[in-house]
């Protein structure tokens, strides 16, 4: 019966499997840091949880503005178009240094709006210096982004996986050294997590431009870039590709940025359990977004090609992918739900015995709600990705701000208040949102690409 959707499964996998594996780098990073804070204290915890609330926002401008580059780099690769190609990365690169300098400066202009967001003031304390660090690391790490989504046009999708492994093992080493003072070195907590982060995406733009330089398909767009040579027709077409994206991207992250905020309104547990099942979650999204970047390649291949039918097929080929690695996921989250948040805090510590309890209980709550929303978290990226490959984004950005803000926001603001299901009500909030998106962009994506086989079918 899905015989025509799996044979693409060992072709969708051998592009997914390095955007997952190097995606997986990023918050297996993530989660080491989170576990080694966790042993400072829930306050701790809490802390870097709000710094990277800030740093989110500003990270999905950047990144989701970035994905313009691939779809325009994926057509030029199946039109056999070098100069297309090669100009959609330089003036995307060039849009990405830009970018990353703007919202570089937007953190630190919103640092004060921590005082006025009714935080817990020790976490807000410990926050403050944390951010500054993290905020430059804003730079590289669109730089990075903008080398990776030329890269993923190319379908040379392992090379971005190279560097990221890489720049992550440094990260681990350079926090277990300075966020416990080990070997000599100071103990800097939280702060040692910032100045880890920092150094590791620095290195992910040396170690990727040395690998794109060194393959033969990739050398001659990476050399020789004439940045400031610039035109302003190709400009305007990745700023109407990127922008959209961008809000699109926003959207999401604002909303689960908004889910710690409102935690914080409970209090430091309740901000720690949800950066814990955050944490996990992001995790497995991972594989939902390799999965997006395929999606987005492959279609944005068979759109060059005008191949309308396979178009269709193969993305659907990826949908259903993506809901047989969401499933799994659920099933592990559900039966792991009070083992997981046990991982992140030290449950001997005398001193906070009473506050890592409650964080635990709050999280494991938090990861059956989870559970739930996997499959369509999973299905929103992934049709998002394939209407991108089809470079359709106004619409997906009204859809995706209705699904998050009119619907998913409000119900987790109502939900989550203390008199009502607390931290578990803002999570159904966030679940309803997300269900909304998935249910909208996979009718947006059959109307179009219905029309496409139409139109094509008559000429």
């Amino acid at each position: 019966m899905f015989s025509h959707l799996t044979k693409e499964f060992s072709y969708n996998w051998k592009l997914a499997a390095p955007v997952i594996m190097g995606m997986l780098g990023h918050t297996f990073v993530g989660l080491v840091d989170n576990i080694m804070v966790g042993q400072l204290g829930s306050a701790e915890l809490a802390a870097v949880s709000l710094g990277n609330s800030f740093f989110f926002v500003a990270m999905s401008l950047g990144i989701g503005f970035s994905t313009a580059i691939t779809p325009l780099v994926a057509e030029a690769d199946s039109e056999d178009d070098f100069n297309k190609g090669k100009s959609a990365f330089k003036h995307g690169l060039f849009l990405c240094i830009v970018l990353s300098l703007l919202l570089f400066g937007m953190i630190l202009l919103a640092k004060p709006l921590m005082y006025l967001m009714k935080q817990p003031e020790e976490v807000v304390v410990l926050t403050m210096p944390y951010l500054d660090i993290i905020a430059i690391s804003l730079i590289p790490l669109i730089i990075f982004q903008g080398f990776k989504q030329f890269s993923d046009g190319l379908s040379l999708t392992k090379h971005a996986m190279y560097a990221t492994i890489a720049a992550n093992l440094i990260n681990v080493g350079i926090n277990y050294l300075l966020i416990f003072g080990k070997f000599g070195f100071p103990k800097m907590g939280i702060l040692g997590a910032g100045i880890g982060t920092l150094v590791s995406r620095i290195a992910m733009i040396i170690i990727i431009w040395i690998l794109l330089k060194n393959n033969q398909k990739a050398k001659a767009f990476v050399t020789q870039i004439k940045l400031f040579v610039l035109d302003s027709t190709m400009l305007k077409r990745i700023i109407n590709l990127g922008l959209p994206s961008a809000m699109q991207m926003f959207f999401e992250v604002a909303i689960f940025t908004s889910a710690i905020w409102l935690s914080g309104l409970l209090g430091k547990n309740a901000q720690a359990a949800n950066q814990i099942a955050l944490n996990l979650s992001s995790m497995t999204f991972m594989i939902a977004m390799g999965l997006s970047v395929t999606a987005m390649i492959r279609v944005g291949n068979q759109k060059g090609l005008k191949n309308y039918v396979e178009l269709q097929r193969i993305a659907k080929s990826i949908f259903l992918m993506g809901i047989m690695f969401a499933s799994v996921f659920a099933l592990l989250f559900f039966i792991f739900h009070d083992i997981f948040p046990a991982l992140y805090l030290d449950l001997e510590d005398v001193n906070n015995y009473l506050d890592n309890q409650e964080v635990v209980a709050i999280a494991s709550k938090l990861l059956l709600v989870a559970a739930l929303f996997q499959i369509s978290d999973s299905a929103q990226v992934v049709f998002l990705g394939a209407l991108r490959g089809l470079q359709d984004v106004k619409i997906p950005t009204i859809l995706t701000f209705v699904s998050y803000w009119v619907i998913g926001f409000p119900t987790s603001y109502f939900l989550g208040k203390e008199t009502a299901y607390g931290s578990t009500g803002i999570w159904i909030g966030l679940l309803v949102g997300l269900a909304s998106a998935s249910i909208f962009l996979y009718l947006r994506f059959i109307y179009l690409t219905n029309r496409l086989i139409q139109a094509h079918n008559n000429n």
